[in-house]
């Protein structure tokens, strides 16, 4: 296993749309056990693949308080959701130390194969709702900041890039 490197917001990388998964096979397998590996190092509840620049539709999520309950969503999609709204602060692991409250529905029910290429089906409120859809977001080439104002999202980026230049000076 190995971790991966995170893209960070603003990159252009992250609105890139993810392909299907044609075949559930090692390199996929290995994919998800180097995007778990990342996930709990981070530490992060969910990640996209198309966070570590790999843009094919897999998603890892844990949202346990023990950490031990991996989910893996290979292809996912939502079938229903629910038209009651909730309201959750997220956060993403490719844009650190920023919170906001965004809207989504209060509950979905979706399809995703697993790791061995097996499809099923779950429903999800609370925060594995929101997760599941932050992370499908993700392979759609969508940021949780992109639903916030205008006015947040450009400070955003610019406190993210001010960042990176404190950091190149390191």
């Amino acid at each position: 296993m190995a971790l991966l490197p995170i893209l960070r917001y603003p990159d252009p990388r992250l609105h890139k749309v993810a392909a299907p998964v044609a075949v559930v096979d090692d390199r996929i397998r290995q994919l998800v056990s180097d995007m778990a590996e990342t996930m709990y190092d981070a530490p992060g509840v969910g990640l996209a693949a198309t966070q570590v620049d790999v843009h094919e539709r897999v998603i890892v999520i844990d949202v346990s308080e023990d950490g031990d309950d991996l989910r893996v969503l290979i292809n996912p999609e939502i079938l229903w959701a629910s038209e009651e709204r909730q309201v959750y602060e997220e956060g993403c692991l490719s844009v650190p130390g920023i919170y906001d409250k965004v809207e989504r529905a209060a509950q979905i029910r979706a399809r995703a194969l697993d790791r061995d290429g097996k499809s099923y089906e779950f429903e999800a409120d609370g925060l594995l709702a929101v997760c599941v859809q932050h992370e499908i977001d993700h392979l759609d080439g969508k940021v949780f900041v992109e639903y916030l104002s205008r006015l947040k999202q450009d400070r955003i980026r610019n406190r993210l890039r001010k960042q990176e230049r404190e950091l190149s000076k390191v």
